[in-house]
């Protein structure tokens, strides 16, 4: 039997085959075609940022060119300056009375400060040791001023840090040579010849406060300047320095240097040399100039032989048709050489002491006085204004009673009736009282309140007084003219004062009859203090009271009535020379106007003037002196002042016929002006005598 046959499936129905694909190691590789969108994108952003640079760079080239080279330059390179030779000061024959003198100077390289670990402190330790000078003023002078651990001005350094430091002045040659020898022991130290300032003091002549003296300028002054001024340059701080400083100083020189980051010096781009200042020629005469120092220094011993404390002096000789200051001195004084060495606190204190007269103080122009009796000049003239006859004689009693206080002449002596040369031969006060006080009570009295017709006040302005004469010196005073209308001014700006003082007192005064004397005033100035009073007006005509005048504007009083009414400028510059002898400026006198004297006025000033050395008041003092050939005219004052002794006055011109000088001597609390400053006038007098004729 068979079995079932398998089942056959037709050919055309069976699955077809499936190959399957196998992962390979390598990726194959696939082609791709690039577009070019991209590409020009970044072309273009290449182009875009190229033009705007190359339009910043023409901007900057083009636009800001000048302003970033400045800048530039500032970074990289900085200024020098080089102080000019200072211009000379010198006499009217020539001889100077300010020069310049070599000074040796050690300086350090600043480099040497910058780099070294301990900023040359060791290096500086040296050099002291070296010269034999103090370490901590060595290393002072390193210091900047201004910083931290700087000394005060002027031990520290002020100059520029791309120059060399001075750090020991006035240095000894033979000892700074031992110091050059060795320079691998004193590396970036070097010596400097730098003219300083001295006095050849031709003569003997000092003419310290007519020269005046030089310092350093303020970081103000400096940073004012806008660049012109060097820290380390030297200005006039007072007299003829400081008045024509600018002319002195010439015109400084320019070094240009680069720089490196840490501020060292690498080279020099550029330099204009300094200008040498011109000199200034004065009026001054040395032979004048030394017998008027003289005789300034003996009156004033021999007024304290005398027990008068002669605490200031001044003395002026002056060109009546000019205006030209021939001579002239102030008391104490002092050695100028003292700023050039480098004056000391001390010494500074010492020059500003009051109890030694403050030598620093030029009395000539910076101090006033009451003029005294040679106020009469003034005085005089006014008088005749008012109505009082030249040609009348008038009564000279030894004291007048006016308002009921009681005036009198010197030592109460009267003179009787007599005309009005003699009224200023003997100086006769009483009969100024009379006539300032009549022409007051003309006025009004007390219920005038303004100055309008007041003639002793207006012939004092007149003169120039209570006002500076413009004098070719520092710090002068205009003194004071005292009217109606100050003293009001005065009373409103005190009255609270001397209201409290009238309730309170002094107590602090320790001298019974001062005390007594300001409580007194004290009670009268707090009720009606702003009164012009009779004692107001007497005072003023005899140049007393509130009255004040420096020397020289007393001078200029005496030049006009010697010049016949002309005020000139006093004037102690007469030129500008350059060092070759061109004159590069010359002062032309210069006039102040005129003062408003009728010649009948102003020959009864004259005519009595000329008597008091013949007779009057200055006899004794020019007995001997050649009269008749050489005639002189003058006038002696007296000042008093509650609680002081006597100021000594003398004023003078001649010769008489034709006036050539013009002579004032002052001593403070000196004593009587025939005792003290009338021989001191004639030994001025007797040198001009003696420099005229040649011997």
């Amino acid at each position: 039997m068979t079995g079932p046959q398998p089942r056959r499936v037709a050919p055309s129905r069976r699955r077809p085959r499936v190959a399957v694909v196998r992962p390979q190691v390598t990726p194959p590789r696939v082609r791709r075609s690039l577009g070019t969108r991209p590409v020009l994108a970044v072309l273009l952003t290449v182009v875009l940022l190229g033009l705007v640079l190359l339009g910043r760079l023409s901007y900057l080239q083009l636009v800001r060119h000048e302003e970033l080279a400045v800048a530039a330059a500032e970074v990289s390179t900085r200024e020098i300056v080089t102080p000019a030779l200072r211009g000379r000061i010198l006499a009217a024959d020539g001889e100077p009375l300010a020069a310049n003198a070599p000074s040796s100077v050690l300086t350090l390289d600043p480099r040497v400060v910058m780099e070294s670990d301990d900023e040359g402190r060791a290096l500086v330790e040296s050099v002291a040791d070296a010269l034999e000078l103090p370490v901590d003023q060595l290393w002072g002078r390193t210091r900047l001023c201004g910083t931290p651990d700087a000394p005060p001005v002027p031990a520290c350094f002020s100059g520029s840090p791309y120059e060399p430091i001075p750090i020991a002045y006035d240095v000894d040659p033979v000892a700074a040579l031992a110091v050059l020898e060795r320079p691998e022991a004193f590396p970036g130290v070097a010596v400097q010849t730098l003219p300083v300032r001295a006095y050849p003091a031709p003569g003997q002549v000092n003419a310290a406060h007519l020269l005046g003296y030089l310092g350093r300028p303020t970081q103000e002054e400096v940073d004012a300047s806008g660049g012109a001024l060097d820290p380390q340059e030297r200005l006039g701080r007072a007299g003829l320095e400081q008045v024509y400083d600018q002319a002195l100083r010439g015109t400084a020189g320019r070094t240009t240097v680069t720089v490196d980051p840490r501020g060292v010096v690498t080279g020099q781009v550029g330099r204009t040399d300094p200008r040498p200042g011109p000199d200034l020629v004065t009026h001054i005469d040395v032979d004048l100039q030394r017998a008027t120092e003289e005789a300034l220094r003996t009156a004033v011993i021999e007024a304290r032989r005398e027990d008068y404390p002669a605490t200031t002096a001044a003395a002026i000789v002056l060109d009546p048709t000019t205006g030209a200051v021939q001579a002239a001195a102030s008391w104490p004084t002092y050695d100028p050489g003292i700023w050039t060495r480098g004056v000391t606190q001390g010494e500074y204190d010492r020059l500003r002491d009051p109890r030694r007269g403050e030598p620093l103080v030029n009395h000539l122009v910076a101090d006033t006085y009451p003029p005294a009796s040679t106020f009469k000049v003034v005085s005089l003239p006014a008088a005749i204004q008012t109505g009082v006859d030249p040609e009348d004689d008038y009564a000279c009693p030894g004291a007048v009673t006016i308002a009921g206080q009681r005036f009198t002449n010197h030592e109460s002596a009267a003179h009787g009736e007599i005309d009005m040369d003699r009224i200023m031969e003997v100086s006769c006060d009483t009969t100024f009282y009379r006539w300032a006080h009549e022409h007051w009570a003309d006025l009004g009295g007390v219920g005038q309140e303004s100055d309008a017709g007041d003639r002793f006040i207006a012939v004092a302005r007149g003169f120039g007084l209570g006002r500076p004469t413009g004098i070719d010196l520092t710090a002068e005073a205009a003194g004071l003219v005292p009217s109606r209308e100050w003293k009001r001014d005065y009373w409103e700006a005190t009255k609270d004062e001397s209201c409290r003082r009238a309730e309170e007192g002094y107590p602090d005064v320790e001298d019974e009859e001062r005390r007594r004397f300001l409580e007194q005033l004290a009670e009268e100035n707090c009720v009606d203090g702003w009164q012009w009073r009779p004692g107001d007006a007497v005072n003023f005509a005899i140049g007393q009271g509130d009255v004040q005048a420096t020397p020289v504007q007393v001078a200029v009083t005496f030049a006009a009535i010697a010049n016949g009414g002309q005020l000139w400028q006093p004037t102690i510059a007469a030129a500008l020379r350059a060092q070759d002898g061109t004159v590069v400026e010359e002062f032309a006198p210069q006039s102040q106007g005129r003062v408003a004297l009728t010649d009948e006025a102003l020959e009864a000033v004259r005519s009595g003037l000329e008597g008091v050395n013949l007779r009057g008041t200055g006899a004794a003092a020019f007995a001997g002196w050649p009269h008749a050939a050489y005639p002189l005219a003058g006038k002696t004052g007296s000042a008093e002042a509650f609680g002081k002794l006597a100021t000594s006055w003398y004023a003078s011109y001649g010769p008489t016929t034709e006036p050539e000088h013009v002579v004032v001597v002052v001593v403070e609390e000196g004593g009587l002006g025939s005792e003290t400053a009338a021989p001191a006038a004639r030994a001025i007098w007797d040198a001009i005598l003696a420099v005229g004729s040649g011997s």
